[in-house]
């Protein structure tokens, strides 16, 4: 059983855990990381996108974040296998919706911490959890964020996110 910390507004643990299924079922405020992996082709910045499997309880078979999940009970959010130097803090953002899928209510409440993770990554060589993700593809990153505006059905990338990849994207670009 998945169990995560209850947070108050500015993401930060509030001293109470709480299942997956209950904070999804009743919209209790927890935490997710972020990684988006990102490279440079051509001129252009791209993104690379997980395709959500079709047994996933929210948003399956669409394309999301590169790579996310939910911080369990006592982790930090960056507790993954990249060394530290390899990710940059980007910032957070808040996630909040209610919406059916399967025939059950999910409601989402959280906080993102997002990463931008540049090196190098060969799609071939990844192994992909066929439970989580059905497979990976790079994406332009404006292409992306202008059809998420759109509610594209082909992606589930939050808008919100992309802005905080777009916005140190810019400001690393003016130092």
């Amino acid at each position: 059983m998945e169990l995560f910390d209850v947070i108050d507004s500015k993401g930060n643990p509030a001293g109470q855990i709480v299942s997956r299924e209950k904070a999804h079922a009743e919209g209790i405020p927890h935490r997710t990381a972020h990684i988006w992996i990102i490279r440079k082709k051509e001129g252009k910045v791209q993104i690379l996108l997980q395709k959500r499997s079709q047994n996933k309880d929210s948003f399956p078979g669409k394309f999301d974040t590169s790579s996310a999940g939910h911080i369990q009970a006592g982790d930090e959010p960056l507790e993954i296998s990249a060394t530290p130097e390899q990710l940059h803090f980007a910032g957070t953002f808040p996630i909040s919706f209610a919406k059916e899928f399967h025939g059950k209510m999910f409601r989402d409440e959280e906080i993102a911490f997002v990463y931008i993770y540049r090196e190098p990554v060969n799609t071939a060589e990844l192994v992909l959890q066929t439970e989580e993700v059905e497979e990976v593809q790079w994406f332009d990153l404006e292409e992306v964020y202008e059809q998420c505006g759109k509610h594209r059905e082909i992606f589930c990338v939050p808008a919100l996110g992309l802005g905080v990849v777009r916005r140190y994207l810019k400001s690393i670009e003016k130092n």
